[in-house]
């Protein structure tokens, strides 16, 4: 089995010094001279203390075993000499008979005046001081250094520094007072060079490389501290097997141990888990027994996604007791447990299962402590929490409040754990978190099909003086556009369930369709805007927001370059806007989602003021469907999504441009940024000379529908490399004819299709695309090679 991370250390690092220096054991008997025979008879009249002098003499005695108006007994001299040397305040302790008195000669151990670090780079000194049980004007003895001397080489190890040495010296003072001097040589961080299986039949070693979280050492992870040893990493790599295979069916595996050795030049480790993955099992019965009323066997079996003769999946039985759990919470049983009682028929290679459901001890919340926020204050956190104080206790509410708070990102880590209330029936909830650095300075570049080479920079700090405000600056800066924004979000506005939040921005694009060279303009948009939303739950939230901002159409090229449209509407105009978007998000993840949906319908309405007076709305669907179960791993997901836009201009506004929706690029792929809908086709006078040029100019019309497969590419998936395959269909249509220009305004369909790669980098995702307009209309314009990176506007 895999040693303690205590026992790893002696062996690799500590067993070395141990040799070559005494112990503090060894340091303390050859500084403490031996105390002579006593002469028994008689009473101890008196107690005489020589040689202190920080420490008050009635303290000394009261040390003490043996007292004045004792017989003399060399027991209790003994006793008493080791109580003195117990304390740790002394070097030396010598006690001595003279006629009816104790005489107690001590030398006290010096104090701590200060505790330095040197040689340290990796392991700043707080993080070192931290560990250490040494401090300023405390007492210092031989055996504290040699347990803070290990502590340090315990800190190193945590970040893969398990070949570090710490040297522990004192630097003598005036006043019987010692500087502590850590001296460390980190030496390198310790990756692991190979990463072995053995006794596995079924699964390669490839495949179980990639179940676990340790990796091997590669020039591309150097980003990542995945393939450095660590003891907490390799038993969480366990618990990641166990639970690989009971999803496969393997009920009966087994990690028999798991070895890490040193390479003889000690620079990486060998790790090699020995496994026995058994017989693989299916469902022989499975059957839920109800002691609670209303909860019928029968309602209840219909939410446990297994039967009688399916591959037996430890996550679809979690998944069950989940459902049942939160069944029987919905119905107000909130102390109602689900037990499951699981049996192996070795002969049959079958599982019985039963999913006990009964009705729990009635326990209450008392008292909710929080611990370890040394920044954040207190309602940041219990905001998050789902139960309060005279609840009941609710193990899925528990673990749903570990969540939110962790979902906050302000912690290293949260626990949350149960000590016994003033009554049987009450329990005191413990919720501990560790603080970690909050703000966070970005700085990203890259390429992007419609913005050209960019460069992405920001300033963020997601918990603003240790209230949960976020504020943020961020500026993207491009070939084809700039975007500067400055805001703050309270996530609690008013300590209520409600989010408010305001924004400062000023966006420039330039060349804004890539239809033509000749079709080229600029627009600026610069605002603010204030928003004010509301959680109706989990899952449904609400955001309003009020945006007024100043919006230009200019460097319009001239002469035979001019396009009817775009001149019509060049100029400043206005905007006074009241926005709304409800969102509806099921998704198993807001990163990398794999099953759920998210549905968000924005609609906007312009006119409560400025020139702008339209109303919009947008509504947008996103569907994950998992099909692991198809192909046994997990990066195979199938996304649908669709999206619409409707446009209605009010009071004899005439819609503009910038009111306008767009269609194609990353919306339509296959054809350029804005390169579908109605288009201006170029006029000529009857010279046959070029009077203006064409172009798309937007729609009020839109829908669009994307079906696409994402899927493992044959390589090590530490790189984040995935595939995609697409089919993306949509249209736009919807302008009014100006002068003397044709429109073309078609609300035919269009269809692309392609394939894509997708990187997932540090500096932001990578998505390449090729693809194929396989249905078009005249005056689209066509884009097959794509590349997006990072963020887009």
């Amino acid at each position: 089995m895999l040693k303690p991370r205590s026992v790893l250390l002696a062996s690799v690092c500590l067993l070395p010094a141990m040799l070559a220096a005494p112990g503090p054991t060894a340091v303390a008997q050859a500084a403490t001279p031996a105390n002579a025979p006593i002469r028994t008879g008689g009473t101890i009249a008196a107690i005489q203390v020589t040689g202190n002098k920080r420490i008050e003499t009635s303290t000394i005695i009261a040390y003490m075993v043996a007292q004045p108006g004792q017989p003399f007994s060399q027991e209790a001299i003994n006793q008493s000499v080791k109580t003195l040397y117990a304390t740790g305040l002394f070097k030396s302790v010598n006690i001595a008979r003279s006629g009816n008195n104790l005489d107690v000669s001590v030398v006290e151990n010096p104090t701590v005046n200060q505790v330095l670090f040197s040689g340290n780079s990796e392991l700043s000194d707080k993080d070192a001081q931290a560990a250490l049980s040494l401090k300023p004007r405390a007492v210092y003895t031989p055996a504290a250094a040699e347990a803070d001397r290990r502590a340090l080489l315990n800190a190193y190890a945590k970040k893969g520094y398990y070949n570090a040495e710490v040297t522990a010296n004192i630097i003598k003072l005036p006043d019987n007072r010692v500087n502590v001097v850590f001296q460390c040589n980190e030496g390198h961080v310790t990756d692991i060079s190979r990463i072995t299986f053995v006794g596995n039949k079924h699964f390669s070693q490839s495949t179980l490389r990639g179940v676990i979280s340790s990796r091997q050492s590669a020039w591309w992870r150097f980003l990542s501290s995945a393939d450095q040893f660590n003891s907490d990493r390799v038993e969480y790599d366990e618990y990641l097997l166990h639970k690989f295979y009971f999803h496969k069916g393997y009920a009966n595996f087994q990690v028999v141990s798991v070895n890490a050795n040193l390479s003889p030049d000690r620079k990486s480790f060998y790790l090699a888990y020995t496994v026995d993955e058994g017989a693989r099992y299916k469902i022989g019965s499975i059957k839920v027994v109800s002691n609670i009323h209303n909860l019928t066997e029968s309602e209840l079996r219909g939410l446990v996604p297994l039967s009688k003769g399916d591959w037996f999946d430890g996550d679809a039985l979690q998944e069950g007791v989940e459902a049942l759990n939160k069944r029987a919470l919905n119905l107000g049983y909130a102390f109602a447990t689900v037990n499951p009682d699981v049996t192996l028929d070795h002969k049959n290679h079958t599982v019985n299962i039963v999913l006990n459901v009964v009705n729990g001890p009635r326990v209450w919340i008392q008292r909710i402590d929080i611990v370890g926020n040394t920044r954040t204050e207190d309602k940041v956190i219990r905001r998050e929490l789902t139960v309060a104080e005279g609840d009941a206790y609710n193990q899925s509410q528990i673990d749903q409040s570990t969540k939110n708070i962790k979902n906050l990102g302000f912690f290293k880590n949260v626990k949350m754990s149960t000590d016994q209330g003033s009554t049987p029936q009450q329990v005191v909830l413990k919720t501990s978190v560790q603080e970690q650095a909050t703000g966070q300075f970005s700085l990203g570049g890259g390429y992007s099909t419609s913005l050209g080479a960019l460069l992405n920079t920001g300033l963020s700090q997601n918990n603003f003086i240790g209230t949960g405000i976020n504020a943020s600056i961020n500026a993207l800066i491009a070939q084809h556009g700039t975007q500067i924004n400055v805001g703050m979000t309270d996530p609690y506005f008013l300590d209520r369930n409600l989010i408010a939040g305001w924004d400062i921005f000023r966006t420039v694009t330039n060349s804004y369709t890539n239809t033509s060279q000749n079709y080229a303009y600029s627009e600026s948009n610069i605002g603010a805007d204030i928003r004010l939303g509301y959680r109706f739950n989990q899952n449904v939230q609400q955001t309003f927001t009020y945006t007024v901002s100043s919006r230009n159409i200019y460097d319009i090229p001239t002469g035979s370059s001019t396009n009817i449209y775009i001149e019509s509407e060049a100029g400043k105009s206005s905007l006074s806007q009241l926005s709304q978007t409800l969102s509806f998000d099921y998704l198993d993840s807001d990163q990398d989602p794999h099953s759920g949906l998210l549905l968000n319908i924005t609609t906007d309405l312009a006119g409560l003021g400025g020139d702008a007076k339209y109303f919009r709305i947008n509504p947008n669907l996103s569907y994950y469907i998992p099909l692991e179960h198809v192909f046994g791993n997990p990066s195979w997901v199938l996304k649908l999504s669709a999206s619409a836009g409707y446009l209605v201009d009010m009071r004899g506004y005439q819609d503009k441009i910038e009111d306008r929706f767009f269609l194609g690029g990353d919306s339509l792929r296959g054809f350029a940024d804005g390169g579908v809908g109605p288009y201006v086709e170029p006029v000529y006078n009857s010279s046959g000379t070029l009077t203006s040029s064409g172009g798309q100019v937007g729609g009020r019309y839109m829908w669009t529908q994307s079906t696409e497969l994402h899927f493992p590419l044959p390589v090590s998936k530490d790189l984040g490399v995935s595939g995609f395959a697409f089919v993306d269909v949509g249209s736009l249509w919807g302008a009014s004819t100006i002068g003397t220009a044709t429109l073309l305004d078609s609300s035919a369909p269009r269809v692309g299709a392609g394939v894509g790669v997708s990187w997932n980098t540090p500096f932001g995702l990578i998505n390449l695309s090729l693809a194929q307009p396989v249905v078009k209309q005249r005056g689209d314009q066509v884009q097959q090679f794509r590349v997006s990176f990072g963020t887009r506007f």
